[in-house]
């Protein structure tokens, strides 16, 4: 994830390599037999002026949006389209969400070095732990541990039996002038994390052994993340947003998360700078954040929704 100002204003919009030029389009034709199959929309609007970043959807069609603007979550109904803010972030943003089966959010609080813990049902904030970061980005779910990306440090922060950890980087770990660390998610074999690092060799993945720091840099044959985002793993499929490329890269991982096929890549007219990425059923749910305008209290923001490959 990024930071609409500072990211955008000082990045390139790059193209990726051939191996994804020849991927799919999934244009209107497809999501509106989509939406008559399911009856549920594949687009809905979130609050005006809500600047979305983060998504996650639990064992519920519901899914829970975080605001960079003031950390509000507001919550969607998938079947409707409509929904409510759930919980008041007091000022403070969210960036990247998360939310575990005992209905408890984990947040990333972006350049408040914060990661606060919130009941969803309630709304209720239950702990906020000070990381001493600088932007707290994005956020994965293990077992016993949650685990956190910081863009403008090596580190990950490990939040496990109440305290945090700072785990820091090395190996094969390039960390740049600017955003660096972005989306985070477990190989498929579990045994390891995936993060994006968009400024090694053009922008890519690492895989990081949580018991030491150490990374290893993804084969992604020629394929690149310059402008990675949020990822999700659904088996050993893995989706990458590219934000300013309006765009999903698909790859296949192998099981220890060391090597990616790039697949194909999803595009779709709806996307306004798409940032992070949800599933639930055959469907892929995505926030626009829209960083190419300039936010206000009236800016128009929504939710689209792609098949999954």
């Amino acid at each position: 994830m990024a930071l609409a100002d500072r990211s955008f204003a000082r990045r390139t919009l790059l193209t990726t390599t051939a191996a994804l030029t020849g991927a799919a389009l999934l244009g209107g034709t497809a999501q509106a037999a989509e939406t008559r199959r399911t009856g549920w929309p594949a687009q809905f609007p979130l609050p005006d002026g809500f600047q979305p970043e983060g998504i996650t959807i639990g064992s519920r069609p519901y899914a829970y949006f975080g605001s960079l603007a003031n950390g509000d979550i507001y919550r969607a109904s998938l079947a409707t389209g409509r929904g409510k803010i759930v919980a008041k972030g007091a000022g403070r943003p969210t960036v990247g969400l998360k939310i575990d089966r005992h209905g408890r959010l984990f947040l990333a609080g972006g350049d408040s070095g914060e990661i606060r813990t919130v009941d969803a049902r309630s709304g209720e904030t239950e702990q906020v732990y000070a990381t001493g970061g600088t932007f707290v980005n994005d956020v994965i779910l293990t077992p016993g541990a949650a685990w956190f990306t910081d863009s403008f440090k090596p580190v990950l922060y490990q939040l496990a039996k109440g305290a945090v950890t700072t785990v820091p980087l090395t190996g094969d770990w390039q960390q740049g002038p600017d955003f660096t660390a972005n989306g985070i998610e477990r190989t498929p074999d579990g045994r390891a994390l995936l993060v994006v690092n968009a400024f090694a060799n053009g922008g890519g993945l690492m895989r990081v052994d949580p018991r030491t720091g150490a990374a290893r840099a993804v084969d992604l044959g020629t394929a690149k993340l310059p402008n990675g985002d949020g990822l999700l793993l659904l088996g050993r499929i893995l989706y990458a947003v590219q934000q300013q490329q309006n765009a999903i890269d698909v790859f296949r991982l192998n099981d220890a998360g060391t090597r990616g096929t790039a697949i194909t890549r999803i595009t779709d007219p709806r996307f306004r700078i798409p940032t992070t990425v949800a599933a639930w059923g055959s469907r892929l749910y995505l926030p626009n954040a829209r960083f190419d305008v300039e936010p206000t209290p009236t800016t128009e923001y929504d939710a689209v929704a792609v098949r999954q490959v």
